[in-house]
């Protein structure tokens, strides 16, 4: 009768790579703003650069520009968008280096901190400007 003999663990091998569970909606927000960018960064260089009679609108036409409350929510979807889009990518290439699980969500916890104060900053310094007259 043959016996089966016990496998021996192999010493040599290394511990499996802790398996990271990036949700879907990380992706599909990196994918969407993305996108959304392409749209709103094409509005926004054809209605600063193209519609001003001399290719650049002078500090007078941004403020008159900004009061406009259509252009004012697509200036604001811009700046939310191209930071999120932002914060997502360098965050992704933060997570490459691979982090121990309390710095990747002191990472997240910090960028988006750092993304709110962005977004914050940003709102008030466009009302401050479409306010000026």
């Amino acid at each position: 009768m043959l016996m089966r003999q016990r496998q021996k663990p192999d010493v040599a091998a290394k511990p499996a790579a802790r398996q990271r569970s990036a949700p879907a909606w990380v992706w599909l927000a990196q994918v969407g703003t993305g996108a959304l960018l392409l749209v709103l960064l094409t509005l926004h260089m054809i209605a600063q650069h193209y519609v001003a009679a001399a290719g650049l609108r002078t500090y007078a036409e941004v403020v008159d520009w900004l009061r406009n409350p259509v252009v004012f929510v697509i200036e604001l979807a811009f700046l939310v968008t191209v930071t999120w889009h932002a914060l997502l990518g360098l965050r992704g290439i933060l997570l490459d280096f691979g982090p121990r699980e309390r710095t990747e969500r002191l990472l997240t916890r910090g960028l988006m901190i750092l993304g709110v104060a962005t977004v914050s900053y940003g709102a008030w310094l466009l009302i401050t400007i479409a306010g000026q007259g």
